[in-house]
């Protein structure tokens, strides 16, 4: 007669589950929060200016992340490669308020800020409200004002508020600054004070675009046949919802051994012999809320360290001052970003 087999619990192991097996395929995650409506959203926010702009996905993505999670960006690109009418289109698929400021080396603080006039009726000063009173700033050029101008913005832009003749003036949220400039035309430029750039989230560079975008770019515009591109274009989101997005994000989950991760590639910035200024904590919890802006935008409720990953080179890149020896030699703030990243252990 044969022996019957017992199963021993070295034959009930499980077969390991792998990236390609059934089992992973069928896992599931049950998010926290309802984060269904957020994407449906973004995903229409993608389309519509997918309907002007082509390629410059990324630029786009890191533009609505900013929105998410209540940021400004500072876009820097050569002139043409739709820089400024990227910020509009994201603009208009918002219903909020709209200004845009040409800066210019003449600028002065009170032509953004807004002035004191004297009126003649009231024998009183009444103060008239510059354009920076809106929701949505697009700022062209922003390398061409002075130190002086720069300074009106850093109230503004770190604290929601302006402060003139000793009254303090609270901005209706959201409020959101785009800002543009030329990293090649060094004529009638500023270079931007290190306490204005790390006020701006993300610093996104734009580059020229790929071949078969060329040739798609010219198709549009011939299609058009002069009509107007960005005619088209609808608004999506109210201040409110884009409200309880931002409240929604601020709640994805991240563990504390993320936040670790986060700390010491911010700590690893101001050891590193090859940069003379490392980060800030406020690059610390700028990286903290863009990668819950990224978690958001896949359609998940908690951080991975992938989306910090994502997050720490845009956040970072124009923070740090390359050491001179290694900016001549040619080495950028990316190089060295990249290179911190690689060292620091990823959590497990």
């Amino acid at each position: 007669m044969e022996e019957q087999h017992t199963p021993t619990p070295e034959d009930q192991t499980p077969e390991p589950v792998n990236e390609n097996s059934q089992a992973a395929k069928d896992l599931q995650f049950e998010n926290r929060l309802d984060l269904s409506e957020l994407q449906a959203n973004i995903q229409n926010i993608r389309k519509e200016i997918g309907t002007v702009i082509v390629g410059q996905n990324e630029m786009i993505d890191m533009l609505i992340a900013s929105l998410l999670a209540g940021g400004h960006s500072l876009i820097e690109g050569v002139p043409g490669v739709a820089k400024t009418i990227t910020a509009k289109l994201l603009a208009k698929t918002l219903d909020v308020g709209f200004s845009r400021i040409q800066f210019t080396p003449d600028l002065m603080p009170s032509d953004i800020l807004g002035t004191s006039v004297f009126n003649l009726k009231t024998t009183d000063f009444e103060f008239k409200k510059g354009p920076i009173f809106s929701n949505m700033i697009l700022i062209d050029e922003i390398n061409r004002a002075p130190a002086k101008t720069q300074a009106a913005l850093f109230e503004v832009m770190e604290e929601q508020q302006i402060t003139i003749d000793g009254n303090v003036f609270k901005l209706e949220a959201p409020f959101m600054v785009l800002a543009t400039q030329n990293p090649i035309e060094q004529e009638g430029t500023y270079r931007l004070p290190e306490a204005q750039l790390d006020r701006f989230l993300f610093k996104i560079d734009v580059d020229y675009p790929k071949l078969e975008d060329e040739i798609e770019i010219l198709m549009r515009e011939h299609q058009l046949k002069g009509s107007e591109k960005t005619s088209s274009v609808s608004a999506f989101l109210t201040p409110k919802q884009l409200k309880n997005y931002q409240n929604l994000v601020a709640q994805v989950l991240i563990e504390e051994h993320l936040l670790k991760y986060i700390a010491e590639i911010i700590v690893s910035t101001r050891s590193n012999q090859f940069l003379y200024l490392g980060a800030s904590p406020r690059a610390s919890i700028a990286i903290l809320r863009a990668s819950k802006a990224f978690a958001a935008m896949d359609g998940r409720d908690f951080v991975t360290p992938e989306d910090i990953k994502r997050a720490a080179i845009p956040v970072l890149h124009h923070r740090v001052i390359v050491t001179p020896e290694r900016e001549m030699e040619g080495v950028t703030s990316k190089d060295i970003i990249k290179q911190i990243i690689e060292a620091v252990e990823i959590p497990r």
